[in-house]
Order: C-alpha cells, then structure tokens, then sequence
C-alpha cells in the first residue's frame, strides 16, 4: 500500500498528462489476422453496413468480421463484444474472484475489439500481468483499477465531480474517478472534504456547482451526500464506504443514512460501489 506522498506523486504524475497523452494501440502485434474489423460500437457497425451496401466489402467478409456477435466463449467466462453497441459503454471486468490468467484472457480479448479497457478490483499480480503484455495500462493500487484508455474521446456534455469525505476513502473515489474517465468524461476529484470540517465543503461550493453529475463516497454516518445535495441543482450519486467504528456495520449505517436522506436529488449506490457510482454518472452525463 502506498503512504500519502507516494500516491499523491502519482495521482499527480497522472493529471499532468492526461489532457495531452495519447496512448498507442495496446494490442500492437496481438491483433486478429488481416482484414477483421473491430466492432466495438454502433457508429463501426454501421461504417460496416454501409461498406457491405457500396460493394466495398462483401457479404462472406463482412460475416467473418462480425463472427463473435454478441459474444465470444472462452470456455471459463463469454466475454461481450458488444455491450457498448447495446449500453454505449464497453463491458467492464470485475477481477475479484478471478485468476490472474483469466483476467488476462478476458482483457486480451476485449483490446482485439475495443481501444480502452477497464478491470476493477484487480490485485497487483493481475496487474503485472497485464501491464507486461500491454504496457500502455495504467494501474491504480488504491482502488485496484487497471485501464487501457487509448481512446479519450469525451462523450459527456459537461464535468463529473467525484468528491469524497475522508481520506480513507479516497480508494473508493478514485474507483469512481477512473470509471468515469475511462467512459469518456471529464472528472474533477476533491478529497477529504467531509462534514466534520464543513468549512473545507463550503470553500469547494463554486466547483460543486459546476458540475452535471456528483459522485459523493462518505463512511461513517455517511452524512456528506445529503449536504451536498442540498448545495447543487444536479443528481447526486451516494456511495457508502465500509471506513468506520463497529457500530458503522462495514458501511451499512452510511447506507441506511444515504437512503433515508432528505435531499431529493440524492440516489444511492451499494457499499464501496464506486465503479457503479462512476458508470451510473457517465451515462447520465450523456443525456
């Protein structure tokens, strides 16, 4: 685990290039033989069909391309091609309960198919693993997060602001931010601004404001959400974290509090959720 220099150097490291890097294709010399298109969502499709209708590929060809539609079995996991033709967003490997060797196999398939690539919940193993035979991945040892994110096309209409209560729960947020980012939206992060200083909340109302979707995480009582629902105009996403004393149930008390807020523009995800948190968000951003 990282001390708080460490991952503030990276974390730092990360934002300084992230408005001008541009990553090279992962997949290099491990892409399909000549010719197999990679369909990865609805604008590539149709590019296909129209190709198939002027003569410019023919209709055998054109069937070889789209042979793994809607899935391709591994055996141990079918892995799914097209989610984002169906969800506008790729489908996303949660690594827990997986071998490292799976996880690799899943992700070596997806990266045939598609630029970016998000694992959750990998451990570092898996992520050595997958760094090796894709050295554009990026990974996140707090949250667990490995991504490749080749294509950083902005999909949202505005910024996605993920802010999170306490420092123990910056694995959490940062779970969210790297989601929503990898979805294809810009993400602005602001840490340990809980309501036990509620002045360090109130110095971030004019960036809170700006935003068109919030991801809020908060252990404890989880009373943050609430407070910044009652700050802003826009949905308000809670994410309960299991950071607490005994009587905080691994994070249910926030959870019971989240849903029981009083702030109407507040909905809630499950405990430590970030990942669902940062999807969630990015496809509202895209309404």
């Amino acid at each position: 685990m990282e001390n708080g220099s460490q991952w503030a150097s990276r974390t730092g490291a990360s934002r300084e290039h992230r408005g001008r890097f541009r990553a090279k294709s992962p997949t290099g010399g491990n892409t399909r033989r000549a010719g197999i298109l990679k369909l990865v969502d609805q604008q590539q499709l149709k590019s296909l069909l129209e190709q198939v209708q002027t003569g410019g590929v023919g209709v055998d060809a054109a069937l070889e391309r789209m042979r793994n539609m809607p899935f391709e079995d591994l055996g141990f996991a079918k892995v799914d091609h097209h989610r984002a033709l169906r969800h506008g967003i790729p489908e996303v490997v949660f690594a827990q309960g997986k071998t490292p060797d799976q996880v690799l196999a899943i992700v070596s398939r997806l990266l045939d198919n598609a630029p970016n690539m998000l694992v959750t919940r990998a451990t570092r193993e898996m992520a050595g693993m997958i760094r090796e035979k894709f050295p554009a991945a990026e990974y996140f040892p707090l949250s667990g997060a490995v991504r490749v994110w080749s294509d950083r096309t902005i999909h949202g209409k505005g910024k996605i602001a993920v802010v999170c209560a306490g420092t123990s729960d910056i694995p959490i947020a940062e779970e969210a931010q790297v989601t929503a980012e990898t979805m294809g939206n810009e993400v602005e992060a602001t840490f340990d601004i809980g309501v036990a200083g509620i002045h360090r909340l109130m110095s971030n109302r004019a960036r809170l404001a700006e935003a068109r979707v919030i991801v809020v995480c908060a252990g404890m009582e989880g009373a943050l959400p609430s407070v910044v629902g009652g700050m802003v105009s826009c949905p308000v996403i809670a994410v309960p974290t299991s950071v607490g004393y005994g009587a905080s149930f691994h994070g249910l008390a926030a959870l019971l509090g989240m849903l029981n807020s009083c702030a109407s523009n507040v909905t809630v995800v499950n405990i430590d959720n970030g990942f669902g948190a940062g999807y969630v968000a990015s496809l509202i951003n895209r309404l």
